[in-house]
């Protein structure tokens, strides 16, 4: 007795059947995305709120400034919520203010890409000094235990405590540093470190004329 042949299914039906399951995967990825976007969204402007205090030593609150028509003004609304009136970072800086209420500083977002992917970081800037004061780094795909060093390395953040912006920011070799407008780069993670330093300087053309502009009419 043959045993009855059972048919191949058709070209038609393994295409809908591919493109049904292709759809609902499609439907549970945008689900998960739409659900932990919010949560993402809070966890990196909590991340940015803390870095505010971190590169601003003594900064008890800030403001957000927002940058229109190349001026720097405040938000009808304003918080020290950093996601504020959602403005890229790009968009947007810091004022920080001590326990007197004076301000002592400014806290600047940037990116710069590095050797993998994107940079993100944010540094603080005294004003009157003319120095940069402090940098975090927000985010980084960079190599660990290579690129990732521009977050450990101590040496490399001492680079950040009293960093002179005049006349510019310079990249050094380690070791090499003789005036107090360089920066000690890397050794393994040259790459990374550059791009930290190209953050600064691109941050610093940017916002340092609209902060003195700024500051010139609060007083």
């Amino acid at each position: 007795m043959e045993l009855s042949q059972v048919s191949p299914p058709s070209s038609f039906r393994l295409i809908l059947t591919l493109g049904i399951a292709g759809f609902f995967s499609g439907l549970v990825l945008v689900g998960i995305y739409l659900f932990t976007l919010p949560i993402i969204e809070e966890n990196k402007a909590e991340a940015l709120k803390e870095a505010v205090f971190l590169v601003v030593p003594g900064c008890q609150s800030f403001k957000t400034l927002v940058m229109q028509e190349g001026k720097l003004v405040m938000p009808a609304s304003n918080t020290t919520e950093t996601q504020g009136s959602r403005q890229k970072d790009a968009e947007k800086i810091f004022v920080c203010y001590d326990d007197t209420e004076t301000v002592s500083g400014f806290a600047i977002p940037g990116g710069e890409p590095g050797f993998q992917d994107l940079i993100r970081g944010i540094f603080g800037y005294n004003a009157s000094k003319k120095i940069i004061i402090g940098f975090e780094v927000l985010e980084t795909k960079e190599t660990p235990g290579l690129g990732d060093k521009i977050m450990k390395d101590e040496n490399f953040r001492a680079n950040f405590t009293a960093l002179a912006v005049e006349p510019e920011i310079i990249a050094v070799k380690p070791g090499t540093k003789e005036a107090p407008n360089q920066v000690e780069t890397i050794t393994g993670a040259t790459i990374s470190a550059k791009a930290v330093v190209r953050l600064l300087q691109k941050s610093m053309d940017r916002w340092r004329p609209a902060i003195e502009n700024w500051l010139a009419l609060q007083k």
